[in-house]
């Protein structure tokens, strides 16, 4: 892919790997999607549109990017395995380094080496999975490494809380504790369902948002649109709260597949990816001021604490 100097093409002050508090890894991969293929161009074309965005937010009163975002060189691989090993170190190490760690997909495969590093690093993580579809497949297509086996290890070893879900296989209802799964058609007149989702999540919480979670109509370049999704502000409603609730520790957006015909999807993720960068690190500018510089940003948002904090190799 072709790489982007900078993330949202922001001054080089504030884009140092060294200094930076977030990282921002593109995976662009789509070896295992089985319907619509391009989610591999997905972080190209969010990145592109990135470039294109107004860096104040309106409703925090900050520019998030002052806390510097540093943006890596993309994973690639030729092998769905090698792609979630390469994930899971990369992000690990970033990790270890005290960075907020998140990736732009690319298919939903690449979600089971971040969520395996994550978990190896956060005592009691839940992974809250955004998304209309389960993901619990064992194997798909011979392998345990696709797009449709996403969170079937996080159903395994974490606290895996499932939001937007409005398809699925019969086998998956074997790997599914429909405890922590709200389906779509019961968000839709449950007003209290942001609530519920809220208190089935841990202390830390990693996030996995695919984004056919999102309405059709306003999302439609993604390999497998679904009808009855998410819309824009109950979106960030929902966001809103887990963030300023919980300890979120990183995330993951994947699943665009950009139609060059209509870029108004890259730019919704590009939009969505801001926004989240935005609720997590609002309390650590100075009085929501948007001029705070690159001095006063701390390190990384205060309650990201992981098992390495005391590990003096890092």
């Amino acid at each position: 892919m072709r790489q982007s100097k900078n993330y949202a093409g922001i001054p080089d002050e504030f884009s140092q790997m060294e200094k930076a508090a977030v990282v921002l890894i593109p995976v662009p991969f789509d070896g295992t999607s089985t319907w619509g293929k391009g989610a591999d161009k997905g972080p190209e074309a969010f990145l592109e549109a990135s470039e294109n965005m107004e860096v104040y937010d309106i409703e925090t009163g900050t520019e998030v990017y002052r806390h510097g975002i540093y943006l890596a060189p993309p994973i690639e691989a030729d092998e769905p395995e090698d792609l979630v090993d390469e994930v899971h170190d990369q992000v690990k190490d970033f990790i270890k380094r005290n960075k907020f760690v998140t990736l732009i997909g690319g298919e939903h495969s690449l979600s089971i080496g971040s969520i395996r590093a994550f978990n190896e690093c956060f005592d009691d993580l839940t992974v809250l999975h955004i998304d209309a579809h389960a993901d619990l497949r064992k194997t798909y297509d011979g392998t345990p490494y696709s797009h449709a086996c996403a969170v079937h290890e996080a159903s395994q070893t974490t606290n895996l809380v499932q939001v937007g879900i409005r398809s699925m296989d019969a086998i998956e209802k074997t790997y599914m504790d429909t405890e922590r799964v709200f389906f779509a058609q019961e968000m839709a007149t449950d007003e209290f369902w942001m609530d519920k989702v809220i208190d089935q999540l841990s202390d830390n919480v990693f996030i996995t948002f695919d984004l056919d979670a999102l309405d059709p109509s306003i999302l439609p370049s993604t390999g497998t649109p679904e009808p009855g999704g998410l819309f824009w502000y109950e979106t960030l409603d929902f966001l809103r709260q887990v963030f300023e609730e919980k300890n979120v520790v990183g995330f993951d957006i994947v699943e665009l597949c950009p139609n060059p015909a209509d870029r108004s999807s890259d730019f919704l993720a590009a939009k969505l990816y801001y926004k989240m960068l935005s609720y997590k690190f609002r309390e650590d500018t100075p009085d929501g001021d948007a001029d705070a510089g690159a001095g006063n940003a701390k390190p990384r948002p205060s309650g990201l604490a992981s098992k390495y904090d005391e590990d003096d190799d890092y």
